[in-house]
């Protein structure tokens, strides 16, 4: 990816406030989570126009997952998400939340969808109470995804019955039918930085 800033000509030796923000997501924990939204918060300071957040990942946790999400929610720029090699579980997740013409994919690169494991263990009781978080969780993903790629809200929970809910693996001509990808190449970004200089 190349960024390029343009700044007026008639200004010289400018600092910026920062360079352009590019967020990088392989892992969804708790530490990944917080960086993830220091880096939304960071690139509110720095004049672009677009946030892109690129995904290489096999999933993790589904509450850090939630945390970001949270994130690009409360951003006051666009989100442009995507996949360089593999978005897998909460990865495929977090790639429907870009703008809509701004999830990219390489044509390469695969998406891997499939309901939230219950990783309970203990008593009856607290495996039951586990198995009811994740069918909430499960119901609650689905519906935030469709709505993203502007579907009906049980568009992927059918298509996941009719595979008995088995890992959905998904290429890139897949992922575009479904409107889970917009774009099927990766992006040049570039990002033009204005500086106002008053003179008094």
């Amino acid at each position: 990816m190349n960024w390029t800033s343009k700044i007026s000509h008639l200004i010289k030796d400018v600092e910026l406030r920062k360079n352009p923000v590019i967020i990088r997501v392989n892992k969804f924990n708790e530490e990944s989570a917080k960086k993830f939204s220091d880096e939304i918060g960071q690139a509110h300071n720095t004049g672009q126009k677009v946030i892109p957040v690129v995904i290489d990942s096999y999933g993790g946790q589904v509450y850090s997952l939630m945390s970001m999400i949270g994130a690009i929610k409360h951003s006051e720029i666009p989100v442009a998400t995507i996949v360089e090699g593999k978005a897998m579980s909460c990865g495929a997740v977090l790639f429907t939340f870009g703008e809509e013409g701004m999830r990219f994919m390489d044509p390469n690169a695969t998406v891997m969808i499939h309901d939230v494991s219950s990783m309970d263990w203990g008593k009856v009781e607290e495996l039951k109470a586990g198995a009811k978080e994740a069918d909430r969780l499960n119901d609650k993903i689905y519906v935030m995804m469709a709505r993203n790629c502007g579907k009906k809200d049980d568009y992927f929970l059918k298509i996941v019955d009719k595979k008995k809910h088995a890992d959905w693996f998904i290429d890139s001509e897949e992922a575009k039918k479904h409107n889970l990808a917009n774009q099927l190449r990766i992006p040049k970004l570039n990002i033009d930085i204005s500086v106002d200089i008053d003179f008094e």
